[in-house]
């Protein structure tokens, strides 16, 4: 096994099956995509701390806890079809394209999504579309999709994505807070929707017409 591979046994057992990751899809999914492949070269070394790392453009990718517990939370089966806001590096839709049946990513920066799509490309993931507009809107012309998962704290839940839920669909969103954003999850049963916190975490801020301003 190389570094990298041992880091990543060890990321799946001490950050995430000790702090309640306990979905074995989930855990089989983290500890077999690469996050070394996601960040910067400077950064490799540190692919598979406990934290964001940067990724240029004022973003991060999360923390792999971060992106293990929004994974977990939707309950994906298999054959789902996934909207994702904030493709980011592409590490997560990687990591989301082994649990649902396709990945629909979108990213306000072009550039990121080059990258995004270099690094998806040289996986050879399949299921993974990746397009650049206003992820706050969703993908309206699209819906409805069976999960949506955001990498940005949104104001309050957007009512545009909880709108492209199928029935029994989840979103998972972090919500600003006054103390720390807290990681959410919405459930579409019928025309309501139940909601459950996840726990407090950290995102840069969800910008589009249905975030903090204008992207």
């Amino acid at each position: 096994m190389s570094n990298f591979d041992d880091a990543r046994s060890e990321m799946v057992e001490l950050q995430l099956r000790r702090r309640e990751i306990d979905d074995p899809r989930v855990l089989r999914a983290m500890g077999a995509v690469p996050r070394e492949d996601f960040v910067p070269e400077a950064l490799r070394r540190r692919a598979y701390v406990d934290s964001a790392l940067p990724i240029g453009e004022g973003q991060t990718i999360s923390q792999p806890w971060i992106v293990a517990a929004i994974c977990q939370a939707l309950r994906l089966e298999g054959g789902e079809r996934v909207l994702e806001v904030g493709t980011g590096s592409g590490y997560s839709a990687c990591v989301l394209a082994l649990l649902a049946g396709e990945v629909i990513s979108v990213e306000r920066h072009a550039r990121l999504a080059e990258n995004a799509e270099r690094a998806i490309g040289r996986l050879e993931v399949a299921n993974v579309e990746v397009v650049v507009g206003d992820g706050s809107r969703g993908l309206p012309e699209r819906a409805p999709f069976d999960a949506i998962a955001v990498h940005a704290t949104a104001p309050a839940p957007p009512r545009t994505l909880l709108d492209q839920l199928s029935d029994g669909g989840r979103l998972v969103v972090p919500l600003a807070g006054r103390a720390a954003d807290l990681l959410t999850v919405f459930r579409r049963d019928g025309q309501g929707f139940s909601r459950a916190e996840i726990g407090p975490c950290r995102f840069v801020p969800l910008l589009g017409e249905e975030g903090f301003g204008p992207a």
